[in-house]
């Protein structure tokens, strides 16, 4: 017998909801697709399910939340929720829930990992010793190659991946500092690291950036030219937060003209990317003004597959909680929610 139907429209997994089926039990229907638009989902689906659980896929417009007729909750399968419209949802009585609790470790060891091959010049050594490992058998040219210990990492957003980050950063010796107005203050006693209250100071201090901070109206395109032209020649950007953050375009004019030295990321505006932004064609191209400068991941910093199945399960197990016995928990837009 059914009692609840769960519905998810852009998987990221290729089984049939294994982990999720397990994890709710006896009770629940799962219809599962692959989809990057919502229109692409029978709208039948879309009517009868009782929960969304989504991931970064698709978006939840206004227009989708209104043909959701009887869905009590949903449920995004990772921390972000950029992609669902919270007030529509919330005039809707429909909770949002994130999932924050995965992932972490890996998203703040992929930072780290970013930083370390780009100042121990890891990519380089690596492809020129592919493609030649008896005459390139030398340590001499990485252009980004210095001592991590000493130097001074700004991390913004000091949340839980930030905090991993900060405290990974210190190990190797780092100078952390951070700017996040949303942290109460003491958090940086506790830690060990430096608040600078002020993101302009914080920009012209570091040697490395690293953003950590959620996709708001107030942080989009937050690393901008002016923001780019605050940091030191020398510094290293890092992003495996949201695309958006960083205003592509402007990172491009900044390491052609040497307004920073490079740039690690992970995630981008447009994933997969379009191949006519000018950072993407010049990587392609192998523009020798960004070789061995820039380094692209594809949204994979939260990636492994320990962390996949704890978002899966955990995702499934906020829905399956609230439906089944009324607990709810990461409500994302409780101070919009109106009664349905």
């Amino acid at each position: 017998m059914t009692d609840f139907r769960i519905l998810t429209p852009d998987a990221q997994y290729q089984d049939d909801a294994e982990v999720e089926r397990r994890t709710a039990g006896r009770g629940f229907e799962f219809n599962i697709h692959r989809v990057r638009d919502m229109a692409d989902v029978p709208v039948g689906q879309l009517a009868g399910a009782h929960a969304l659980v989504v991931w970064h896929e698709v978006t939840l417009a206004p227009d989708v939340i209104r043909r959701l007729d009887n869905c009590r909750i949903v449920v995004r399968a990772g921390v972000g929720f950029d992609n669902v419209d919270l007030r529509a949802s919330g005039d809707a009585g429909i909770p949002v829930c994130n999932t924050p609790d995965y992932g972490t470790s890996e998203v703040a060891d992929h930072a780290l990992g970013m930083l370390l091959s780009l100042r121990r010049g890891l990519n380089y050594y690596d492809a020129r010793l592919r493609r030649d490992p008896v005459g390139e058998f030398h340590w001499a040219g990485p252009p980004l190659i210095g001592r991590v210990r000493g130097t001074r990492l700004g991390i913004v957003g000091l949340g839980r991946i930030g905090t991993a980050t900060a405290l990974r950063a210190r190990a190797f010796g780092m100078e952390v500092l951070f700017h996040d107005p949303y942290v109460a203050r003491g958090q940086e006693i506790a830690l060990g690291i430096r608040r600078v209250d002020r993101l302009e100071t914080l920009l012209e201090q570091v040697d490395a950036l690293s953003l950590h901070t959620p996709l708001t109206d107030e942080t989009r395109q937050l690393i901008n030219s002016e923001c780019l032209g605050r940091m030191p020649s020398h510094a290293v950007l890092i992003n495996t937060a949201r695309g958006e953050l960083v205003d592509v375009d402007a990172l491009y004019e900044a390491l052609i003209h040497g307004r920073i030295a490079g740039a690690a990321l992970d995630v981008l505006p447009e994933e997969p990317p379009a191949a006519t932004w000018p950072l993407i064609q010049a990587v392609r191209a192998g523009d020798e003004r960004l070789r061995d400068r820039v380094m692209l991941t594809p949204h994979a910093a939260w990636y492994s597959p320990e962390s996949q199945t704890d978002l899966r399960r955990l995702s499934v197990e906020t829905a399956v909680f609230y439906l089944r016995d009324g607990v709810l928990r990461n409500c994302v837009n409780a101070h919009l929610l109106k009664s349905a």
